[in-house]
């Protein structure tokens, strides 16, 4: 009986936390206009293991590319410390206060890669940096895009960010008789605020399709429920044609060569998001060349998706690592401040420069060159555009 009152202790407060969550995203007005802004400021995290190399990168390319905003005062760079895993370990939180309020004092930020632990680490088991901050700052959109044209690939992944399986990721439950439990989260406004942004992109940028993703004939009451909230929101795009596929089909499909190019526009919830957009790199050469969005109304957050690979680090390469999935985030992250001047540059040297060009290779290792030399690569491409 203790360990049944104790469940019910739990999970009530749980429940009564996701009541106070709904209220806040009830209360939120409209998306920032940053054309409206005197300033724009753009916060810069270097994170764990590679994170600080790979971001000085980016930053380095986008200082250059906005360099007569940043002289005008239009846009200006915040440094950010604190975020590495020994800081927030030492803290015991995801993101220490003081880090949190730097971040908010920004509208966008570049991310390196973070640690998150494991059991089994020498990191006491604190939440993901990340889960922590799509939460703190309520990015709810992951939007992940893979293009492959000599593939016919183009598809856009909005993963919903801060319900599903994470989203109380560090809130289980273990019983002393060997029970453990986990909780995962759907609500209606989350559910319908993911669908509208992924079908208005949709209808913005001339798609024809939205696939839905669930495993909604097994986990009927949440994957069930953002399965019907998407199709009736699909349902105002009369334009677009909605589909729905179940998680472990669609893995499969995206490797079919007869199907994959029928794909376009994908809204799915977190933890199936974070999968199959991983596996979707792979097409676009590996995790390590694309970049993430993290859409929220006052906040955006842009970042790689791959992890801070301290092995790296560890064995002396870190000069090595390959800055492309850095510099695909600030594509997307130039675009959403309204730069799409810039961000079309950018997407045209680092098109050159990855895949048809290729005068210099970033391989991890020194039979590649530096991830410096390659951000210096990118910005001579820029300049010959």
């Amino acid at each position: 009986m203790e360990n049944i009152t104790a469940a019910k202790e739990k999970f009530g407060a749980l429940i009564e936390a996701q009541k106070k969550r709904v209220a806040a995203m009830r209360a939120q007005g409209d998306f920032v206009d940053y054309a409206a802004l005197p300033q724009i400021v753009i916060g810069v995290c270097g994170g764990d293991g590679i994170g600080p190399t790979i971001t000085h990168e980016a930053e380095r390319v986008l200082r250059f590319l906005l360099k007569d905003e940043v002289e005008k005062g239009k846009v200006t760079f915040k440094e950010i410390d604190g975020l590495t895993i020994e800081n927030r370990a030492a803290h015991m939180k995801a993101i220490p206060d003081d880090v949190l309020a730097e971040l908010k004092a920004c509208h966008v930020i570049l991310k390196g890669p973070t640690t998150t632990p494991r059991a089994g680490d020498e990191w006491p088991n604190i939440e993901s940096a990340n889960v922590a901050m799509r939460k703190e700052l309520d990015l709810f959109a992951n939007v992940r895009p893979v293009k492959v044209p000599e593939e016919g690939i183009d598809w856009t992944f909005f993963r919903e960010n801060t319900e599903g399986a994470y989203t109380l990721g560090s809130c289980g439950f273990e019983t002393e008789d060997g029970i453990s439990v986990d909780f995962t989260i759907t609500t209606t406004d989350g559910t319908q605020r993911i669908a509208e942004l992924a079908y208005d992109f949709a209808r913005k940028n001339h798609k024809t399709r939205v696939s839905i993703v669930t495993k909604a004939n097994i986990i009927k009451a949440t994957d069930g429920k953002f399965l019907k909230l998407c199709q009736a929101v699909g349902e105002k795009y009369p334009e677009i044609t909605t589909d729905d596929w179940y998680i472990d089909i669609m893995t499969a499909k995206l490797v079919d060569k007869k199907r994959r190019t029928d794909f376009q526009v994908f809204v799915l919830p977190n933890l199936y998001g974070d999968i199959i957009t991983d596996e979707a790199a792979e097409f676009q050469g590996g995790v390590g060349t694309a970049g993430s969005g993290n859409i929220g109304k006052r906040y955006a957050m842009f970042e790689a998706i791959h992890g801070s690979a301290p092995r790296m680090v560890k064995e002396g390469r870190a000069q090595y690592a390959d800055p492309c999935s850095m510099l695909r985030a600030s594509v997307m992250l130039l675009s959403h401040i309204g730069y799409q001047a810039q961000a079309d540059k950018l997407t045209a040297a680092l098109d050159k420069c990855m895949f048809t060009e290729k005068a210099l290779t970033v391989t991890g290792r020194d039979t590649g060159c530096t991830c410096t030399e390659f951000g210096d690569y990118v910005m001579r491409t820029i300049e010959t555009l």
